[in-house]
């Protein structure tokens, strides 16, 4: 088992419906690459909630913005599969 940090984090809030939406999306993304993903709470995170306050949900590949409000899953799944290669 791999012990470095996952290459995708999703920043969410509860209750965000496109939050579900990008969840769903980065789930069947992951599971195409065999990469793993972590979900962070903004609520949880005074940084994180200042960084992207109403923006979400923020997708972050290997640490840096991808995208947010929404998934572009073939972008995404591009982006990782040339980073891996």
């Amino acid at each position: 088992m791999s012990h470095r940090q996952p290459r995708i984090t999703l920043i969410t809030r509860p209750g965000c419906h496109l939050c579900d939406n990008a969840r769903t999306a980065i789930a069947r993304v992951a599971g195409q690459t065999g990469d793993e993903w972590v979900e962070r709470d903004v609520t949880a995170d005074i940084e994180l909630e200042r960084d992207y306050g109403e923006r979400l949900p923020v997708v972050l590949l290997d640490g840096r913005e991808h995208g947010y409000w929404r998934v572009e899953e073939q972008r995404l799944l591009d982006d990782l599969r040339r980073a891996a290669g």
